[in-house]
């Protein structure tokens, strides 16, 4: 009686492992995928720090790429579009708007006609720097919750996919 009893748990377990739908395999794929996790992560942190922003006057994005900037020991479009993983096409589109507000200066780049290069204007600098502290806070807010070294440790392993 056992050896039956055993038979017919085995296929019943055969029987539901081969109903697999759509729905649990897509099920599957959200739960396991590393792109669609870490693209939702990223836009919780993003929506979360943007809500502490206001009254800064840049958006997590623009304070993110200004600091890339007055960080910069290469000035160049080239050379910023390889530290933020964008291709220099986006890179100009958020560099536009930017420079529309006067923030940072876009120009060609003497020693090769081909290049351009980037930097904080006066205002630019002044801007970013009165964004650190509201920044500091945000980012102490965000501690509470997530350990921002998980992000930081995510981008330098990412690192290894470039190439």
């Amino acid at each position: 009686m056992q050896i039956q009893t055993l038979y017919t748990h085995t296929a019943m377990n055969k029987t539901m492992q081969a109903r697999k739908t759509l729905r649990s395999d897509a099920v599957e794929v959200i739960e396991a995928c590393a792109g669609w996790n870490s693209r939702l992560a990223s836009r919780r942190i993003t929506q979360f720090l943007e809500k502490r922003m206001i009254g800064s006057g840049l958006t997590i994005a623009q304070f993110g790429l200004m600091a890339q900037i007055a960080t910069a020991s290469d000035d160049t479009l080239g050379a910023l579009a390889e530290r933020l993983g964008l291709d220099q096409s986006s890179l100009s589109r958020n560099l536009h708007a930017l420079e529309r507000d006067g923030l940072v200066e876009i120009a060609i780049v003497e020693r090769d006609l081909r290049k351009r290069a980037v930097w904080l204007t006066e205002k630019g600098a002044r801007r970013l720097e009165g964004a650190m502290p509201v920044w500091r806070a945000a980012h102490a807010a965000l501690a509470e919750v997530l350990e921002p070294e998980l992000a930081r440790q995510l981008a330098i392993a990412s690192k290894a996919l470039v190439g």
